[in-house]
C-alpha cells in the first residue's frame, strides 16, 4: 500500500488542514473521507472560498428560497448559507476534536472583511458568529490588523477560538503571539479556565515570494550586465517566503520559552501554533510542495488548498525541516538590504496586508451581489 505522506506528516507533530469547504463536500462523504482516511484534521475558510461555493452552485438554492420567504435580508440568507455549513463540517470533525483533546478539529470562519479595520465590530461579530453557529470546534478568524489585535485579545478572554490571519511580517506574528498571552492572562485573572481555548496565528506564505519575485525579475527585465549581481537577484527568488517562516518559528520558541507563556501552561494554556497558509505554489517552476516540505515541524499546521493535498499525498518529501538551516534563513532576509538587490521587506509586509484584506472583501461583496440576483430570481413577483 502507498505511503499517504499526509499522515507520516502528522508524526513530526504537524497537523494538516484543508483550505476550502463546499456543500457538496459535505454531503458526498468526501470531507467525511478525507478526515477519516486522508489525515485532513481542520479547516479552514475564508470569503473567497464560499464565492467560489455559493455564487453559481445550486445546491443552495432551496435554503436560498426559504430565505426568501421567510423575508430574511441578504446578509441572513448568506449567514444561514454559511453557519450550516460550517456546523455539519464541525460536526464531521468532531471525533478530531475529542481524540486530540482539542488540539485539532476545528472549522474557521472569518468575519465579514468589511470590518477588519474596527475594533469593537470585530469583537461583536465573533462573539455572535460563535454563539449563532453553537460548536465548540469553530475558530473565528480575525485579521492581524492594528484593529484586529486587541480584538483578539478580547475575544481571546471570553473563550473563544480565534485563528488570527493575514500575518505577513514576523513582527506581526509576534505581535499576535502576545494579544494571545494577554487575552489568556485577562481571562485567569477572572478566574476562568483557560485550558479548552484554542489558536493559531496564520503565517502566509505564496504571496511574499510573488511580490518579491515579481520585483527581482523586474530588476532583470531591465538587463543585469554584472554576472555576479545576476547570481544575487536570483538567489533570492522563491526563497523568501520560507526563510521569513524559519525565522517566525525561531520567535515562536522564544515566546513559549518566556516566564509569561510557562505561567499560562502550568494553568493547562494550549499553545498558539504557527498555521502556515496561502501555500499553493503559484510559479509552475517551483515545486507544488514547497511550501509543505520545507516547514514540516512540532506545534504547526499547515493548511492546503484540494490541489496540494493531493499533490502532498503522492510525492511530498516529509522530514523535520522547520529548524533546518535556520542561520541562512536569517542571512537571506539581511541580504535583500543589500543595494543590489534593495528591498525593503516591511514595505513588502504593508503592502500584501492590504492586499490581503481587499482580497477578501472583494470576494465577500461579490458573493453578496450574486446572492442579491439570485434572491431577486426566487422572490415571488
Amino acid at each position: 500500500m502507498a505511503t499517504n505522506h499526509l499522515q507520516e506528516i502528522q508524526q513530526y507533530g504537524q497537523s494538516i488542514w484543508m483550505d476550502n469547504l463546499t456543500r457538496d463536500m459535505i454531503q458526498s462523504g468526501e470531507l467525511k473521507n478525507l478526515v477519516e482516511n486522508q489525515g485532513i484534521s481542520g479547516i479552514t475558510s475564508n470569503p473567497a472560498i464560499f464565492e467560489k461555493a455559493i455564487a453559481n452552485n445550486a445546491i443552495y438554492d432551496a435554503d436560498i428560497e426559504a430565505g426568501v420567504r421567510a423575508k430574511l435580508p441578504t446578509y441572513k440568507i448568506y449567514e444561514s448559507l454559511v453557519f450550516a455549513d460550517i456546523r455539519n463540517a464541525a460536526d464531521i470533525l468532531r471525533p478530531v476534536y475529542e481524540a486530540s483533546n482539542g488540539l485539532d478539529g476545528y472549522v474557521s470562519i472569518e468575519v465579514p472583511p468589511t470590518i477588519a479595520h474596527d475594533t469593537q465590530a470585530t469583537i461583536n461579530e465573533a462573539r455572535r458568529y460563535f454563539q449563532e453557529i453553537g460548536r465548540e470546534n469553530i475558530m473565528i478568524k480575525i485579521p492581524g490588523t492594528e484593529s484586529g489585535l486587541p480584538a483578539v485579545e478580547q475575544v481571546i478572554a471570553d473563550g473563544i477560538n480565534v485563528n488570527v490571519t493575514l500575518l505577513f511580517s514576523v513582527q506581526s506574528y509576534i505581535n499576535t503571539a502576545w494579544a494571545y498571552i494577554r487575552g489568556l492572562e485577562k481571562r485567569l485573572a477572572e478566574e476562568k479556565d483557560i485550558s479548552k481555548i484554542a489558536s493559531v496565528a496564520s503565517f502566509f506564505l505564496s504571496r511574499i515570494d510573488s511580490n518579491i519575485d515579481a520585483k527581482i525579475d523586474a530588476k532583470l527585465h531591465r538587463g543585469v550586465d554584472d554576472i555576479n549581481l545576476e547570481a544575487k537577484l536570483r538567489a533570492v527568488k522563491g526563497k523568501v517566503a520560507i526563510a521569513n517562516a524559519k525565522i517566525a518559528y525561531q520567535e515562536y520558541k522564544k515566546i513559549i520559552e518566556s516566564d509569561q507563556w510557562q505561567a499560562l501552561a502550568a494553568k493547562g494554556a494550549k499553545v498558539q501554533r504557527l498555521l502556515w497558509a496561502s501555500t499553493s505554489t503559484k510559479d509552475p517552476n517551483y515545486s507544488d510542495v514547497m511550501y509543505v516540505d520545507e516547514l514540516i515541524g512540532h506545534d504547526t499546521v499547515n493548511t492546503l488548498p484540494p490541489s496540494t493535498i493531493a499533490a502532498c499525498a503522492d510525492h511530498c518529501d516529509v522530514g523535520d525541516r522547520v529548524e533546518t538551516k535556520v542561520k541562512e534563513a536569517y542571512q537571506l532576509i539581511e541580504s535583500l538590504k543589500d543595494p543590489d538587490i534593495n528591498i525593503d521587506i516591511n514595505t513588502v509586509m504593508d503592502e500584501l496586508l492590504v492586499e490581503g484584506i481587499d482580497k477578501f472583501v472583494q470576494p465577500f461583496k461579490s458573493l453578496m451581489n450574486s446572492l442579491e440576483n439570485k434572491v431577486k430570481l426566487l422572490s415571488p413577483v
